[in-house]
């Protein structure tokens, strides 16, 4: 693990009630343009901050691979679901370059705080492009690197909006839109590289 990383002990900061205010999950539901069916991977999902509320926007018909890396915030998940009702989210273990999910089963690949983690770009890229179908968008939430922490990671592990831009441009991916969320978050949305 990287020194970028998130430690799953620090989880409770990512439940925490003034997390809601300033990067509002409605907001980014709205950003990414979902529909009923829709099958989603939350790259990174914690404890299902987006994953949660994401498996009831795409329905019943919809479904959502809630994938992590760390077995504590994929228990956190598990015992929220258990409360919730929802029964179209999966959990998986894997890491961003390595998902182990099947090859075009998403049509929406959906990374929170996760980019500015990554040692290996260009192999998430590939992993993003192995799990889209086609067509199928690919969307990166990440801390603005204009706004002081905290909260967030240090300036200096942060991307920028425009990096991002490039590198999925770089890949293959059209780029549809850059939206900055709540005041220290932005999002980068794209559609797949064909």
């Amino acid at each position: 693990m990287n020194e970028r990383r998130f430690s799953p002990s620090q989880a409770h900061k990512l439940d925490a009630p003034e997390r809601r205010t300033w990067l509002p999950v409605a907001d980014v539901l709205s950003i990414l343009d979902l529909h009923s069916g829709y099958i989603a991977a939350d790259v990174g999902a914690g404890t299902g901050y987006f994953a949660l509320p994401i498996a009831k926007a795409v329905g019943e018909t919809g479904r959502v691979f809630a994938v992590d890396a760390e077995p504590e915030m994929l228990a956190r998940i598990h015992s929220k679901l258990a409360a919730s009702g929802i029964e179209n989210l999966e959990c998986i273990a894997g890491e961003a370059s390595a998902t182990e999910l099947s090859d075009a089963c998403c049509d929406l690949v959906f990374l929170a705080n996760v980019w500015h983690e990554v040692d290996d770009s260009s192999a998430v890229l590939a992993e993003m492009h192995r799990i889209l179908k086609d067509p199928g968008k690919v969307a990166i939430l990440d801390w603005r690197t204009d706004v002081e922490q905290p909260p967030g990671p240090p300036i200096e592990h942060r991307i920028t909006q425009d990096n991002v831009a490039h590198a999925l441009v770089s890949a293959g991916y059209t780029v549809r839109s850059i939206s900055y969320v709540g005041p220290f978050s932005y999002i980068v949305v794209a559609d797949s590289a064909d």
